[in-house]
């Protein structure tokens, strides 16, 4: 019997869980987005909204249609999805479940590839990264459970 997949994840750090049976949960793999906890103005060379080109009276305003910080969350939501799907593909689980914060939770599911999406047994709104081992399975059953 393959083993359960469990993702804890935020938009800066996640890790990858795994439960077999009759086993505790090990850390398969720990995951750190540093651009993620940068500030906007740290991640752009230009203040959000505004074209340095046009010197003109009345020079054009625009806002961008994405700000830098949610393009890091997208980008590390797109690199666990990756790594998810790959597991999935290389047949290492049998069943997925992700813990993650919103709106991080719906910029992961979005990314997820088919494998790891047919695997997904269910998704919970809830930020468990700062949880430690020792209530991490404790927490984890909890908002399984309800």
């Amino acid at each position: 019997m393959k083993p359960e997949w469990i993702l804890i994840a935020n938009a800066t750090r996640a890790r990858l869980l795994q439960r077999d049976p009759d086993r505790p949960l090990t850390i398969v793999k720990s995951f750190m987005h540093i651009a993620g906890r940068s500030k906007v103005s740290e991640l752009v060379d230009d203040r959000a909204g505004h074209d340095n080109t046009d010197t003109t009276y009345g020079g054009a305003a625009f806002t961008p249609r994405m700000d830098a910080k949610r393009k890091e969350h997208e980008r590390f939501a797109k690199e666990l999805a990756e790594h998810l799907e790959h597991g999935a593909q290389q047949g290492a689980y049998e069943s997925l479940t992700v813990f993650a914060s919103s709106p991080f939770l719906g910029e992961l599911k979005a990314h997820l590839g088919s494998e790891a999406s047919r695997l997904l047994s269910g998704t919970h709104d809830v930020d468990l990264t700062a949880v430690g081992p020792v209530e991490l399975e404790r927490r984890i059953a909890h908002e399984k459970a309800g």
